[in-house]
């Protein structure tokens, strides 16, 4: 198998331009042409220096710009890897596995029915179950619109009106996500593979617009869900909707590890921290059984 290093070339001494420049160049060339994956661990600092044969210095300045083109991700203690352009379900999942391989593990959401992060946990819960990923903690809070109040989404499209039947749909669909999300993380506590598993629901009156991600505190997903109109069966009758739909959001990521001087990653993160906190403690209230 190749190693990422097999796809660096030699630094050109007849090159006009500086060996950071070379450097940059060659790594973002093989993220293009996809010789470097989406995920995939680039060597450590010191092991581009002594392969390079620069100071570590100019390894940075060679990272630099592919932070802030958003081609790298620095997770705390990992190391540097790849980032993924799109995260959809298939995208998202990589960074939280790599949270649950961390001590204890942290994962907010908001949004609207949590569907996309109830299939993500559950292949990775099952690797908790199975021993291959053993976090002393896990610790998940979703924060979800109230289908239980009148909402301007999801709404019907014949009216543009809220309608309690549309609402009970949703509401069906997110009790399943829910579900699916506490149970699994309290089953994990109650086998005594984790000390101490928790998974809470709190509910607000705002319509769903956007949906986030925060883990350990460290990363951001941030998505804006389209609202499209479709047809859905409703008491064994069609019923056009104005539904957010979560599958077809692109989510931007963010994080601590991005380059203060270049990206604004680590303060979105804190300001999504501070956001997510906000609207916690203040208008949230417990997701109704």
């Amino acid at each position: 198998m190749s190693t990422p290093a097999e796809f660096l070339a030699h630094l050109d001494p007849e090159d006009p331009r500086t060996p950071s420049q070379q450097i940059s160049n060659q790594i973002r060339a093989a993220i293009k042409l996809g010789k470097l994956k989406a995920g995939e661990k680039l060597p450590s600092q010191p092991d581009l220096a002594e392969r390079y044969g620069v100071a570590r210095e100019t390894v940075k300045a060679a990272l630099r710009p592919l932070y802030a083109e958003r081609l790298l991700i620095s997770r705390q203690g990992s190391g540097v890897f790849v980032r993924a352009q799109t995260e959809l379900p298939v995208g998202l999942r990589p960074h939280i596995e790599a949270a649950f391989e961390r001590p204890h593990v942290r994962i907010d959401f908001a949004g609207f029915s949590g569907e996309t992060l109830a299939g993500t946990l559950s292949e990775v819960l099952d690797k908790v179950r199975a021993g291959r990923l053993s976090p002393e903690s896990i610790a998940v809070r979703i924060m979800l619109s109230d289908p239980g109040v009148p909402l301007a989404l999801p709404c019907r499209a014949d009216t543009a009106a809220d309608d309690p039947a549309v609402r009970k749909r949703a509401d069906r669909i997110t009790r399943r996500a829910v579900d699916s999300i506490t149970d699994g993380v309290q089953e994990l506590a109650d086998l005594g593979l984790v000390r101490t598993a928790t998974a809470e629901v709190r509910a607000h009156s705002a319509s769903p617009l956007f949906k986030l991600y925060l883990i350990n505190d460290e990363e951001a997903f941030f998505g804006f869900y389209p609202v499209l109109e479709h047809t859905v069966t409703i008491d064994k009758a069609p019923v056009p909707i104005f539904d957010p739909m979560g599958k077809d959001a692109t989510l931007f990521h963010f994080s601590t590890g991005d380059d203060a001087d270049t990206s604004n990653g680590p303060q979105y993160v804190t300001q999504a921290r501070t956001w997510f906190d906000s609207v916690w403690t203040t208008i949230t209230r417990e997701y109704p059984q």
